[in-house]
């Protein structure tokens, strides 16, 4: 790991773990850890606790699960990341982006059954920590660079408006059979118009979510704690339960006890794609968010470590009666801002909530679900990207609307088919790309260097004899037949009988089997008109590739050329 930079002063502190404490930075920050950044690190873990516990309780409910088991998969994995996390200021717990998909697991298997639907969530977790782990120690940390931003665009846009909806029957005081984002907010229109919403509960919840919108712009006002704990004194001063406002009500006493999570008869090939899934999405976040704070302070984040740090934290709120958890883009900053140093600071506020939970579990019995589900709401509305598609959609139409695709759905398939869209939409992105790229016949423009584009330059001066044909993508099984016929295309339309044809090759990264094949066909076809074909710029990898793939007899190495106008030279050379 290469020399880090503390966050406090600037100054650079040698950390270079050797064999496997490279996998425990906690204990390398631990090290080299500053009796001045102490008071700092308690203080802003201590404040840091104002946010984890109604954060805690509200994504654990917008989950499917009961409240409390959010606190339990707060203090679990911030206690297992400061030990195996790379980033000394990034926060980990429940979150909102990952409240769609974990719900539509627990939904699908589980059903009303809070026992089993804390079962199948925590075996999610383990799914998700063993892919995450897995995945690191491979060093394939770089998986999910493979979604456009499009495509997470749209994706994203789909989740907070699948979680949106799931909050706003809790903030009506309504229950709503869960069916799918559209069918579920018909249900809910219908029974809004029937009459069935509460209205003490639509007080108290929009009241909740239009204050933490509101205090939202002043950062280092708690808006979540304060609102919160308003709704809860005003449910409790006023009786509000008793005129239905459903609350949160007693929670258990004492700390998450170890538990392997099974739930007998379960659909484990839900539960091991909706783990997987929310494996990628919180590392897509986690990465995100770490290499944000990283370029603030000057630092590097290994990936992969990152992504490990992710992994066994997730596996500890597994086996914790926790459910997967991710990188918070709302309590991180709260951490950084309150004057957040270490890995400490999470620390300390995993202790404080579980201090709450030993000392004081009675403390919330009166917290509101509709202000639970404000705090929810609020955080999907910020999940929401528009500013940047509208730009997409100036600069490149159709990427734009592979975007709204995946939006489409998430929005009407639910979370997890909307993953699967994303992924073949990912794909089919990349092949088409690859499918159709770009191509050239190539000549020379009089006062520009080089050999250029004849369609950019029509007056291009194409050497008699000679075509130089340049394709802009990797040679591979989709775009091989493509490649045979333009270049035979560009052969037919030239100008002059031909005799040599040579391919600017320097875009070409790679070849396979199937376009090896295409080659050598395509030297048989040009052979028979006596026509030679040559390549220019071609890297070394891919010499070694064709090499391999037995065209050595018949491409020999002067078949090679170093450079376009190396290649001319020696058509010119050798041309009567």
């Amino acid at each position: 790991m290469p020399s880090d930079r503390s966050v406090a002063q600037g100054e650079v502190v040698p950390v270079t773990p050797q064999g496997w404490l490279r996998w425990l930075p906690g204990l390398s920050t631990l090290r080299t850890y500053q009796a001045s950044w102490l008071p700092k690190d308690v203080a802003a873990g201590l404040v840091l606790t104002t946010m984890l516990v109604p954060v805690g309780i509200a994504y654990a409910e917008a989950s499917g699960v009961p409240g409390v088991y959010g606190l339990y998969a707060t203090i679990i994995p911030l206690l297992a990341y400061a030990m195996f996390g790379p980033s000394r200021i990034l926060v980990l717990g429940p979150d909102s982006s990952l409240a769609a998909p974990i719900l539509a697991v627990v939904v699908a298997v589980a059903g009303s059954d809070p026992s089993r639907a804390i079962a199948v969530a925590s075996m999610m977790a383990v799914v998700s920590g063993l892919f995450c782990i897995i995945l690191g120690f491979l060093r394939l940390g770089f998986v999910t660079e493979l979604l456009s931003k499009p495509i997470r665009y749209g994706y994203m846009n789909g989740i907070a408006l699948t979680v949106l909806i799931s909050q706003l029957p809790k903030l009506f005081g309504i229950r709503v059979d869960d069916q799918g984002p559209l069918r579920e907010i018909v249900s809910l229109g219908r029974a809004i118009a029937e009459g069935q919403a509460n209205g003490y509960s639509v007080a108290v919840g929009a009241g909740s979510l239009l204050l933490i919108l509101f205090l939202k712009r002043f950062e280092r006002v708690p808006g979540i704690l304060i609102a919160v704990v308003l709704a809860t004194l005003c449910v409790g001063v006023f009786k509000l339960d008793a005129a239905g406002v459903k609350v949160l009500g007693a929670i258990p006493q004492g700390l998450p006890a170890f538990a392997v999570p099974w739930a007998s008869g379960a659909d484990v090939v839900k539960i091991v794609l909706g783990g997987c899934a929310v494996a990628l999405i919180s590392f897509a976040d986690t990465s995100v968010l770490s290499r944000t704070y990283a370029a603030r302070f000057h630092t590097r984040v290994d990936p992969n470590q990152e992504m490990v740090g992710l992994g066994a934290a997730n596996l500890a709120a597994g086996f914790f009666q926790g459910f997967p958890i991710s990188s918070s883009s709302s309590r991180t900053p709260v951490a950084e801002a309150a004057g957040a140093r270490t890995q400490l600071t999470g620390v300390v506020g995993a202790v404080a909530v579980a201090v709450v939970l030993i000392a004081a579990p009675n403390l919330m019995r009166h917290l509101p679900n509709s202000a639970l589900a404000a705090v929810v709401i609020a955080a999907a509305l910020g999940l929401f990207e528009f500013a940047d598609l509208r730009r997409i959609h100036r600069i490149q139409q159709w990427e734009f609307w592979l975007s709204i695709a995946c939006f489409v759905g998430v929005a009407v398939f639910g979370a997890i088919p909307g993953i699967c869209i994303a992924v073949v939409l990912a794909v089919l992105e990349f092949l088409w790309d690859g499918w159709r790229p770009h191509y050239a016949v190539l000549g020379r423009v009089d006062n520009l260097r080089g050999y250029h584009d004849t369609k950019r330059y029509p007056d291009a001066e194409r050497i008699p004899g000679l075509v130089l044909f340049r394709w802009d993508a990797p040679l591979f099984f989709a775009n091989a037949e493509l490649f045979q016929e333009r270049l035979l295309e560009a052969v037919e339309a030239s100008p002059t009988s031909v005799k040599r044809v040579v391919v600017a090759a320097e875009p070409v990264t790679s070849v396979d089997v199937t376009s090896a094949d295409m080659l050598r066909e395509l030297c048989r076809i040009l052979g028979e008109r006596g026509i030679a074909l040559h390549f220019a710029e071609m890297k070394d990898p891919v010499r070694d590739k064709l090499r391999r793939f037995e065209l050595g007899d018949i491409l020999g190495e002067h078949h090679f050329h170093p450079t376009v106008g190396s290649a001319v030279d020696a058509y010119l050379h050798t041309s009567p």
